[in-house]
């Protein structure tokens, strides 16, 4: 029976340098770079090289894109998904495809879509926002990467623009962004840091 931790590692992830701009910087920080692929190699990169990979908490902070009119803020989403991945022709084939993650701590009614594709056009958005209330394009492969490792995940977007035209002001849009998530990461460290998902 394995013996469970005092406290977790955390390990903070980011995709851009910009989202960390508040975050505390006596912590390990992985800077992922845009989309599912960099964000998992990144993150499995950072897990295989500690000794045990399950103490650690992964915190994924970041930008997302409102899939449905009226959310703004924070979110600490309990539900990931892939949403550049055809599950359903996978499945059929007889494969579990893995395309979406439950998040222990997280917010089950709170669904974030990840994929490659960076979301502008409105009729991209009609269809994800069936399936999801946020997307992003480095959520997914963070959770996937984390619990190949048996890594916790907590996964903590705030939304920066409505994943249509306003998402090309996302540069003017960051610094505001990453305020409230160094806000929000002081403000519950802690409890990051227990071995049970508060």
């Amino acid at each position: 029976m394995t013996a469970v931790p005092a406290h977790l590692d955390i390990v903070l992830v980011v995709a851009a340098k910009a989202e960390a701009t508040y975050l505390p910087d006596d912590l390990p920080l992985v800077l992922t770079g845009l989309g599912k692929t960099a964000a998992a190699v990144a993150v499995t990169r950072e897990l295989a090289s500690r000794s045990d990979p399950a103490a650690t908490h992964v915190v994924n902070l970041g930008t997302a894109g409102a899939l449905r009119d009226g959310l703004e803020g924070l979110f600490r989403p309990g539900v990931v998904r892939n949403h550049d991945l055809n599950a359903e022709a996978i499945r059929t084939l007889g494969y579990d495809p893995r395309e979406s993650f439950t998040l222990p701590g997280g917010d089950p009614a709170v669904a974030l879509a990840s994929g490659d594709t960076f979301v502008t056009d409105t009729d991209v958005r009609t269809r994800l926002a069936a399936q999801a209330h946020l997307v992003d394009m480095e959520g997914y492969a963070v959770a996937f990467a984390a619990a190949s490792f048996g890594a916790r995940c907590t996964l903590v977007k705030h939304v920066s623009d409505a994943a249509d035209d306003t998402a090309w002001e996302w540069p003017e849009r960051v610094d505001a962004s990453a305020r409230e998530l160094g806000r929000w990461f002081a403000a519950h460290r802690a409890e990051l840091e227990e071995p049970t998902p508060a």
